[in-house]
């Protein structure tokens, strides 16, 4: 018999701690190797932990709504001899013995009042603090959360569940805020339906941040609506995208392609490319290709900023939005784009593709991209204009592609053809990226797109 210990996994380059959501397995349970044990979550994403042996769980060290830091020993797999193999035992990291390297937490993103609170009598877990920071929940209303947890610690679904109920005003209140916000002597509505849209103060500031004023929508009685409660995930995407638009000076430019080359391509080849390597080509590792050619003309595209510096990337790392079953939206990302040939880049998009969609993405798969890619053709768009994934200066969109009558030059004069056609879109930050410059890496983009070599191999 031997013991092989369970270690939290590492989970990304920022990533140094993670909330215990759920145990999977119980001490006695048996375990095959890779099978999932328990389920954790990080102020990024919630991930999976699996087993690293096959054997039965002995032992168990942390708790439901525990925050462990990447490293440490969550439990304890017995395996049946002595010279077991697992994954643990052949991994190149060294192991981290916790008693003589005493674990830091980073400081919390929450501004210092809150952040300060996490060192007092009553813990919060990093995903708590974030999900309280992203909702303006100040200090005295954390506190005021009843918590299940360990030593009554809130958990996730507490603040979760605070924050459902929180929404949910009695009619009492609804009343009362609408009658409020109701000049004295008012005219009546034209339309006895009209939705009536109050404003109101957000909760108690956080930090230095004003407190926001919330518009709070009242519907008169028997109207005919459905209210839908935003998940997480698409409240943090709202944030995201809201942040973004506050901190880029965004513009757009567009350009059009003919990609007939392409497209005819690909139609000879991807039968031979499915039954050699087993897996699809689709037109995203193409369009990758282009932009990771275009960049390296014009690196600036590659950057992000820092304060009055501008941060000029040397790796090219590029996230490809991906829609979810839930309508959701996700960026993985493909590292190191440059050093991938078409088959490399075919098989990351559809990996990361399939892992997006049935929530197999690691913390480690949406983080350090460069520069973005977001496919709006795929649903039908002939063009966008998306919003900059920061901390990125750009992202490119591209739009369906469709079969139009184009007039071409040819050697004997100008003619009218039926040709493959796309329209691309490029969001940049103005503060680095000047007109001249976004338009000139975007249609540097469409002449790669334009110019593909239709006799190439794969």
């Amino acid at each position: 018999m031997a013991l092989v210990e369970l270690v939290m996994p590492k989970l990304g380059e920022s990533i140094m701690e993670a909330t215990l959501l759920k145990w999977l397995k119980k001490p006695g349970d048996k375990v095959e190797v890779d099978e999932t044990v328990l389920e954790i979550a990080t102020d990024k994403v919630d991930s999976e932990v699996p087993s690293t042996a096959t054997g039965i769980l002995q032992e168990i060290l942390f708790q439901e709504n525990d925050v462990v830091p990447i490293g440490a020993v969550i439990a304890r797999i017995e395996t049946q001899t002595s010279t077991a193999h697992s994954r643990a035992e052949i991994a190149t990291e060294p192991e981290i013995n916790i008693e003589e390297i005493p674990y830091q937490p980073i400081p919390s993103s929450l501004p210092n009042r809150l952040a300060a609170a996490s060192s007092g009598p009553r813990f919060y877990s990093p995903l708590v603090l974030k999900i309280a920071q992203e909702e303006g929940i100040g200090m005295a209303e954390l506190e005021s959360i009843a918590g299940t947890g360990q030593d009554g610690r809130v958990s996730k679904n507490d603040i979760l569940k605070y924050l459902e109920n929180r929404r949910q005003p009695s009619s009492a209140s609804q009343q009362h805020s609408a009658v409020e916000a109701t000049p004295e002597k008012a005219p009546p509505a034209a339309n006895s339906q009209q939705m009536q849209v109050v404003s109101q103060p957000a909760s108690e500031s956080v930090g230095n941040q004003p407190a926001k004023q919330v518009a709070s929508y009242h519907f008169p009685a028997g109207e005919n609506v459905e209210i839908i409660e935003m998940d997480r995930m698409r409240r943090l995407i709202a944030k995201h995208m809201v942040d973004s638009r506050d901190i880029s000076a965004h513009v757009s430019s567009f350009a059009e392609a003919d990609v007939t080359n392409m497209v005819m391509w690909r139609e000879r080849v991807k039968k031979d490319f499915e039954k050699r390597e087993n897996d699809k080509i689709t037109y995203t590792p193409l369009f990758i290709e282009a932009i990771v050619r275009s960049i390296k003309k014009y690196p600036w595209l590659n950057s992000s900023i820092d304060g009055d510096k501008l941060i000029i990337k040397k790796d090219i790392h590029i996230g490809m939005a991906t829609a979810l079953p839930s309508g959701n939206l996700i960026v993985p990302v493909i590292k190191n784009a440059d050093q991938l040939n078409l088959v490399g880049l075919s098989k990351k998009v559809n990996g990361l593709a399939n892992a997006a969609r049935n929530g197999k993405l690691r913390p480690d798969d949406t983080q350090g991209g460069t520069f973005t890619l977001t496919n709006i053709g795929t649903f039908g768009s002939l063009m966008g204009t998306p919003i900059i994934n920061q901390p990125q200066v750009a992202i490119l969109a591209v739009g369906a592609i469709k079969k139009r009558p184009v007039v071409i030059e040819t050697a004997q004069g100008d003619s009218i053809a039926i040709r493959h056609m796309m329209y691309l879109s490029l969001s940049y930050d103005h503060r680095v990226i000047d007109g001249a410059l976004g338009s000139t890496f975007l249609n540097a983009v469409a002449k790669e797109l334009e110019n593909f070599d239709a006799s190439r191999s794969f």
